[in-house]
């Protein structure tokens, strides 16, 4: 539409120009000793069109002439861009696919053509990725150190690289170091950075250091909630292993967990079963009584059995308050009746482990009945739920050798 526009404004001028000229009858006279030149006014107008033109067109010429080896240059540059862009571009789609031997020739390739400073590092990273993914570490550390040469300015890029692949080849405190070597306030913008910090402390069993960081990343969203809470609970569990021989430091550190994170099962039979180690029976029945109101796990009812003091008679009233709404848990039964079982009461410490057996046999109640039996004299019975409970452990003994 355009181009039809200007051939038509063309047209009119051409012929609005021709139409004046048939009109024009003026004449020019050039005197140039000895000569006199006279001409009509319409072909000077033509002659000095011709001369503008022309003049336009050499001028043109000489500009282009001039301008020709920068535009040679600048068009060889562009190939060779163009060319270290489709490299970068198929190194990163192979390392993607998985076809990492490709992604580090591609990356290789790309890295002959001098490029940017960003892109260079792009290059050297997937390299050294590829390289790592295919166990070449001696490659993969030549082309981290081409990284620092050709592009000393990425440093975050390259720095996040080497601490990941360090961690990957299980070398935490080499991946620290290097994370360390990043900007004091950068690690703390950088969730990534976090990441790989949080993985370096899991692989060294730094579990202060742990639960600090995954209370940073999960603030950031950077974890949902169910993996956060496991990494919580792994790091308490730790914990409370190292803590587990000396009182002090057990209740402090006991102490300094939230309460609603206390009340967790497995932490709370973690806690328990470290306290009955060192003889406090009372606190853990405390934590396996706050544990179990909160929320009910079989785990912390056999522990509660496991401990037996001054305050076993008030256990058992508490187990069997429990019974009302847990009519069926072959785990408690076990605990009222190994329970009563301590404090003599013959018949109901039979009752009790008689209905956990019918419910669950296991060797621990064939085991309780076997001593109870040995203690009001029936020593057949006894013999008889000794050889039940040793053949149910040899039985899970050899179902465990034929899973192996």
């Amino acid at each position: 539409m355009r181009r039809t526009f200007w051939l038509l404004a063309i047209c009119v001028a051409a012929v609005a120009v021709a139409i004046a000229a048939s009109y024009n009858s003026g004449y020019v006279l050039l005197v140039v000793q000895p000569y006199r030149i006279e001409l009509s006014l319409n072909l000077l107008l033509v002659l000095l069109l011709a001369v503008f033109v022309l003049g336009y067109f050499v001028v043109r010429l000489i500009n282009i002439t001039l301008h020709l080896p920068t535009e040679i240059r600048e068009s060889r540059m562009n190939r060779r861009r163009e060319k270290a862009h489709a490299a970068m571009l198929e190194g990163i789609k192979f390392f993607l696919e998985g076809q990492y031997a490709k992604a580090e020739k591609s990356a290789t390739a790309a890295l002959e053509i001098k490029e940017s400073s960003s892109v260079t590092a792009i290059n050297t990273v997937i390299a050294a990725r590829s390289a790592h993914e295919l166990r070449k570490f001696s490659k993969r550390d030549e082309f981290i150190v081409m990284a620092e040469n050709e592009a000393p300015k990425e440093v975050t890029l390259r720095l996040i690289t080497q601490a990941e692949l360090l961690l990957d080849e299980r070398r935490p405190l080499e991946g620290l170091q290097v994370l360390q070597r990043l900007h004091p306030g950068e690690v703390r913008q950088h969730t990534a950075a976090l990441r790989l910090a949080l993985k370096a402390h899991q692989q060294m069993s730094n579990w202060d250091a742990v639960l600090n960081l995954v209370g940073e990343l999960e603030q950031r969203n950077a974890f949902d909630r169910t993996l956060a809470e496991q990494i919580r609970l792994n790091a308490h569990l730790q914990n409370l292993k190292v803590k587990s021989t000396d009182l002090q430091q057990l209740k402090n550190y006991w102490q300094s967990i939230p309460s609603s994170e206390r009340k967790q099962g497995k932490l709370a039979a973690a806690a328990a079963r470290a306290y009955i180690s060192l003889g406090e029976c009372v606190t853990a029945h405390q934590i396996i009584e706050q544990s179990l109101d909160h929320e009910w796990n079989q785990e912390l009812t056999g522990l509660y059995a496991d401990c037996l003091g001054e305050d076993a008679m008030h256990q058992i009233k508490r187990a069997e308050s429990w019974l009302e709404s847990h009519a069926n848990d072959a785990g408690l039964l076990l605990a009222l009746g190994r329970m009563c079982l301590h404090f003599e009461l013959w018949g109901k410490s039979q009752n009790y482990l008689e209905a956990s057996l019918s419910l669950d046999p296991g060797h621990s109640a064939h085991f309780a009945l076997a001593h109870l039996n040995e203690k009001i004299g029936k020593p057949e019975l006894a013999k008889e739920h000794y050889t039940k409970g040793l053949e149910l452990i040899l039985g899970h003994l050899e179902l465990s050798r034929v899973r192996q």
